[in-house]
């Protein structure tokens, strides 16, 4: 499998399942129907694919849209990022300042504010906290889960797989204050600096949106 293929299954579980569980499930199945080699290939092309989100530039972007400063909510966005699909992950990955454009983004934070107006009787019939989240925890270890049915062995021995082959995840992040996040980190609290590296986002913030 390479990454074509990867994107590929990534995207068909959106389109197949109705909910998150349901999309789980559905990649998981997939998963187990390929050879053990493809669930190898699938997992090197997630740890890649996500790699490419662990830097402070998103970091900051994610700080700013969402108000989350959490390094681990921060991987899980970076997951959910992937699982709206290549055209929109691609994009900000190369230029975390596109975030606030995204659609998914600003439909998430509507969906935030308006389940934090609601009763706590009505939230427990929301669905928001299982389905609009901005975080998918869940969906990096679908392979894991898959290799361990396929195989009878260890699902650390994917993660020994992966690491044969020269790669190795970047998240969780470590490290003091994040400083294991790719690319030059600079003061949040710095407006200046802000609007110099994410101006789509400080205008944004200016305007009183977020």
């Amino acid at each position: 499998m390479d990454i074509e293929g990867f994107w590929d299954l990534i995207e068909r579980s959106s389109r197949e399942a109705a909910s998150r569980k349901e999309r789980l499930a559905w990649l998981e199945g997939e998963l187990c129907r390929r050879s053990v080699e493809e669930i190898v290939d699938y997992q090197a092309c997630w740890d890649v694919t996500a790699n490419r989100g662990c830097r402070f530039d998103l970091y900051a972007a994610y700080w700013f849209v969402f108000g989350s400063t959490s390094f681990d909510w921060f991987e899980y966005f970076v997951n959910w990022l992937i699982s709206l699909g290549r055209a929109t992950f691609e994009p900000v990955a190369d230029c975390p300042d596109r975030l606030i454009e995204q659609p998914q983004v600003l439909a998430a934070r509507k969906g935030e504010f308006a389940y934090c107006r609601l009763s706590r009787r009505e939230q427990k019939k929301s669905t928001w906290m299982e389905e609009g989240r901005h975080d998918f925890a869940s969906l990096a270890h679908v392979a894991y889960d898959a290799y361990a049915k396929v195989t009878g062995e260890d699902e650390d021995n994917l993660y020994e797989a992966v690491r044969a082959r020269g790669i190795r995840s970047e998240f969780p992040v470590g490290g003091v204050d994040g400083s294991d996040l790719r690319g030059e980190h600079w003061d949040l609290d710095d407006d200046q600096e802000l609007a110099r590296r994410l101006p789509r986002i400080a205008r944004y913030r200016n305007s009183g949106e977020l």
